[in-house]
Parts: C-alpha cells; structure tokens; sequence
C-alpha cells in the first residue's frame, strides 16, 4: 500500500478519533512485561526506539510499507533473539492495530513522520494507553494542547520524545542558573535546527512560559512547506517567578556568505556541512576567538547581567566563560532528581506506576508550542512581530495567522 492510499483509506470499525475507552489504566503491572506496539517502523523507529522497547513485549507493528515491517522484525531478532516475531501482528495502518489491538496493548511508541504524531496518539490516548511520542510532539500549536488535556483527562502516561531532557547536564544547567552563576538572564542564543533540544535546555532554566511576541529577524529562502537555508528568530518572554525578562534566539541554516547546494548542505540529513558555513551568532564567534574555545555546531548561549555560559545540544557540558570563572563559582547544590537509565526507560517506568516521566505532555506540549509559534512567524514573513496571547491561543495582532494554529483537517481525521 502506498502511504497516500494509507492516508486514504478509512479502517472499518471503530477507527475514528472519537473513541475513548472507559479502561483508564493509570499504571500497568509491575512485573510483567508491558505490552508494545511500534507505530511508524522507518529509521527512527527502528534505529532509536525499538531497541529500547524490546526490553518490553513488542505485540504489534504499523507502518504502510512492508520494506520497513521487516526491517523492524530483523531489528527484534537481532536484539532480543528470544522473542516471538512469529506472533507480533503487523499492520498497514494503525487505525486498524488499535481497532484489532487497543485492548492488548499497554503502551504505544510513535515515530510517524511529524505530520502525522498526533492522530496515532490520541487514539492510543483515548483508549487508555500510554504512549511515547517523538518529537516534535505535534504538528499544530492546537493538537499540543489536545493531547496534553487529553492524557490528563484519560490518566494516561506520556512522554515527548526530547532525550537530552533525561540527561546530567539539563539538571546541572538549572541548578547553576538558579544559584546565580551569571546573574539575570536577559538573552539565549540556540545553534542548530532541533529545536525541541535545543529550546528545552532554557526553557527548564529560566522557567519560561508563554511568549509575549515573536518575530523572525532574518530568514532567506523557502517558500510553501520548504524551509528556508537562513533564519534568525526572536521570542520575547514576560518577567517570571523572580526573573527578568527574556530575549530568546534561534540560529539555523548556512551563513549569510553561503549559497545552498550539494558541497554545502549534507544530502542524508539536511545538516550544513562544515562549520565554518554555519549561521551562527555573533556572539559565539566572538567568545570562540577571545577565548580560543571551540563551542561546537549546536547548542546555546546563556547570557545574564554577571557572566555567560555556554551548552551543549541537549544541555550537556555548561560552562562559564571565561574557565576561570567557572571554577571560581562553587558547585550548586543538587536540587532535581535524577534519572536512571534511558529516557525511553524513564517512560516505561512510569507505565509500572512510578513518578511521572520527565518530559510528559505537561511539560513538553507548551516546549512544543514555544517551537511551533517560530512556524507561525515564519508564515508571517520577515520582521513581521507576531503578538501572542497564550491563555486564548490566538495572535492578536495578526489574525490571519489564526488559521494556523488549527488547520482544517479531511474527513476521519479531525481531532
């Protein structure tokens, strides 16, 4: 079946969006393995998570392409040699694995392509199943919100799938900011183009929010669902919780200097090829030279009123500049828990009825929400400020922007 003919065609039975089952399992036995199912077997399916739920039960695969089912079968034998793929149902689409399986399942775990990690969710959500979803989390700021309300409603356990967000370093960044290594933060500054990493890191640090504004600064390139080879976009966040308020920046695409083209871009992964024609911040070049330190090709700046510290992508490594300084300010207390293992781990841990996953939708759909309102300005065009009232979820200023935030969905895919 071609995923065209996938997106077509209607499961029968109780496939919809609608359904909810009355289950409402809050957590699954603590000894037995939970019972999985893979939604969406291609690379990131297979390679990154399917591992991990192995150490589980995999009952049930879902992909429209029998090339990428098969994959996901050879993957399970290789890593768990025990398992019985003989019995693990396989589907084209995963209406009909939750319409066949919803009540054998305990957990779900969805690499879909992006557009399409909502629908799977909320129909696993509905259903009283847990579900891990990678990220982005959703594909509109409304289908955020839906699945965080959603898994509250139905008790379910979630999980965005933002690994950096388990990690030491995430941890040891909020601690060194709450203890006031370098002061008051007035600025972030991203390198890179994941923005659920790299956003995450300051969004748990300075404790953001809902944006006032946002507005995109330069951007080149792009048009349609293409995106651009340059942007530089700004958030505007109100004063919190004993904070100052804050400038938020995302750096992504090649440098002003470089043209788009097969030497400058990689073909696999769309990534720039060498640093040196990366658009990154001023800021970094200038602290790399003064200091003769190398930042690497993604991360964050954080710059506050007594100092600036620098991270990796997902929040590892923080570090004062200069070193000296670093060294000088004593080691913070440790204030956060800390997570054993994997954070796909994390998840299936708070399936058998532990603390809540650390990046469950309550944290992460407003982190998604902060990456998709940088779409929304994109759409607006260069330096066009978009204004933003969070509680309404609407852009005041621009209201054509509205449309955007919910799209009109074909029928037996509204949510």
């Amino acid at each position: 079946m071609k995923r065209r003919e996938f997106l077509r065609t209607v499961a029968a039975g109780v496939g919809g969006l609608s359904v909810l089952d009355a289950r409402g399992q809050s957590a699954a036995p603590a000894k037995k393995p939970l019972r999985v199912a893979l939604i969406g077997c291609g690379g990131q399916g297979v390679g990154t998570l399917l591992p991990q739920a192995c150490n589980e039960r995999v009952v049930a695969l879902a992909d429209p392409d029998p090339r990428c089912i098969e994959a996901a079968l050879a993957k399970i034998r290789k890593v768990a040699p025990s398992a019985d793929t003989a019995a693990i149902k396989t589907f084209s689409d995963y209406r009909k694995l939750f319409d066949v399986m919803g009540r054998e399942l305990d957990a779900a775990v969805i690499a879909t392509p992006n557009h399409q990690h909502a629908p799977p969710a909320l129909m696993a959500i509905r259903r009283g199943i847990h579900v891990y979803v990678e990220k982005p989390l959703t594909h509109t700021i409304h289908e955020a919100r839906l699945l965080r309300d959603e898994a509250k409603r139905c008790g379910v356990v979630t999980q965005m799938g933002q690994h950096g967000h388990s990690n030491e370093g995430c941890r040891r960044l909020c601690e060194y900011i709450w203890a006031g290594a370098i002061g008051q933060v007035r600025e972030n500054g991203s390198v890179g183009n994941w923005g659920c990493h790299l956003i995450d890191p300051s969004y748990w640090a300075l404790k953001l929010k809902s944006p006032e504004a946002v507005e995109v600064e330069d951007m080149h390139g792009g048009i349609g669902g293409v995106w651009p080879i340059r942007t530089r976009i700004r958030w505007d966040f109100p004063a919190r919780e004993g904070m100052d308020p804050v400038k938020v920046y995302f750096y992504d695409g090649l440098a002003a200097d470089q043209q788009y083209s097969e030497q400058t871009v990689l073909k696999r992964w769309r990534n720039v090829a060498k640093r040196e024609w990366q658009n990154l911040p001023p800021l970094v070049l200038e602290l790399e030279k003064k200091y003769k330190r190398d930042f690497g090709r993604a991360g964050s700046l954080l710059v506050g009123d007594k100092g600036i510290m620098t991270i990796g992508e997902f929040g590892d490594g923080c570090r004062i500049v200069p070193e000296e300084a670093h060294r000088a300010f004593p080691m913070p207390d440790k204030l956060l828990p800390r997570i054993k293992g994997s954070h796909q781990s994390d998840f299936f841990r708070a399936c058998r009825g532990g603390v809540p996953a650390c990046a469950n939708f309550d944290y992460s759909a407003p982190l998604a929400e902060i990456a998709l309102l940088g779409d929304i300005a994109m759409l607006a065009g260069l330096k066009r400020r978009v204004e933003w009232d969070g509680a309404a979820m609407r852009c005041t200023n621009r209201p054509e922007l509205n449309r955007f935030l919910k799209p009109s969905c074909r029928d037996g895919w509204k949510m």
